[in-house]
């Protein structure tokens, strides 16, 4: 399939006049690395003369899910200190004895563990970080494991906490020394970000608090009631290190988590559940299973599809939220630039 950049420079401009986002980087490789890029728009509508550019820092918001809990994930069962299948409640200390007990890694990695569907931190359990961790890991569930698929965010936040209990080591920690480093992802951190960093940033919602757009700061609430580092959200990248972690997805050493992880993370693990879902990555929204698209998105307006199949990647990043948080006029983007990115049926 030959790639056609001009047409995808020209969507992604479209989306830029039609304000889906101030700007966007866009990248697409193989399993030797990236075959073209770009960037278009700008750092931040109200400053001219800061054009977007390929290495600006993004908040990816639960692209967060992928790099930092799936990843870590999946060194822990790769290396035999976590099984899929069995109940959590087993061998984990904090949730013996509550509702959480019952559920299982694959239920929490399929959403279908029967969790409530919002996070509601504060709310529910306060501001002290072990109260709310307390609070998550002892809450009823809403529905019966297995019953049903529903995107929540508790389940990426209680497999980080699962994951710092396997290690006795925090996410962010994790995360660095186990897929970031490993990967030469050097770019990629928990935020809040450093002073050198904040200036790469492509703002985000504007804060009423302050008057100004968050930019260096985790948009999602849960990410900054937890001091930036959870499961949910939290934390920043660049187009090269997201790229680097998607060709290691096609070509896997033994720096980080290896094909095994990947191969069965990227198969239908829902049986006849609908929506259909792999562990935490999904089947690209209109395309066919046979195409082999997966793909995992950030509230914040980030992308990343993966295709062993194809033996191509591709992640789009965009500050849409500056905006508006109406997710139609993205979708719309994001479809066309995957339908580009990978060809049609």
């Amino acid at each position: 399939m030959t790639l056609d950049i001009p047409h995808i420079e020209q969507l992604l401009q479209d989306g830029v006049r039609d304000r889906v986002y101030p700007g966007a980087v866009w990248a697409v490789g193989n399993a030797s690395g990236t075959t073209a890029s770009g960037a278009v728009g700008l750092l931040d509508p109200t400053r001219p003369d800061e054009p977007m550019r390929l290495d600006t820092v993004f908040d990816i918001a639960s692209l967060t899910k992928i790099v930092a809990v799936w990843a870590v994930i999946g060194t822990l069962v790769e290396g035999g200190k976590l099984q899929l299948h069995t109940p959590l409640g087993t061998f984990w200390p904090e949730v013996t004895g509550h509702p959480l007990a019952q559920v299982t890694t694959h239920e929490l990695l399929t959403h279908t563990a029967g969790l409530p569907l919002r996070a509601n931190l504060k709310n529910l359990y306060g501001t002290d970080r072990q109260d709310i961790r307390d609070g998550v890991l002892h809450e009823a569930l809403h529905r019966a494991p297995s019953e049903a698929v529903e995107y929540t965010d508790r389940a990426a936040l209680v497999l980080g906490y699962l994951a710092e209990y396997l290690t006795s080591q925090p996410l962010d920690n994790l995360a660095a020394s186990r897929i970031w480093a490993p990967l030469s992802m050097a770019e990629t951190r928990f935020g809040p970000l450093p002073a050198d960093m904040i200036v790469r940033c492509a703002p985000t919602e504007l804060d009423e608090k302050t008057g100004t757009h968050l930019k260096g700061t985790a948009h999602d609430f849960s990410a900054r009631l937890l001091g930036g580092t959870c499961g949910i959200a939290g934390a920043f990248s660049t187009l090269a290190d997201l790229s680097r972690f998607l060709q290691h997805m096609l070509a896997p050493t033994q720096a980080a988590f290896g094909p095994t992880w990947i191969a069965d993370s990227l198969r239908i693990r829902t049986g006849e559940l609908v929506p259909a879902r792999g562990l935490f990555w999904h089947p690209a929204p209109g395309t066919e299973l046979r195409e082999g698209i997966w793909v995992h998105y950030g509230f914040t307006g980030t992308g990343m599809w993966i295709s062993p199949k194809q033996q191509r990647w591709a992640t789009l990043l965009t500050n849409r939220l500056y905006f508006t948080r109406d997710r139609e006029p993205l979708a719309i983007a994001r479809d066309a630039f995957r339908a580009l990115a990978f060809g049609r049926p």
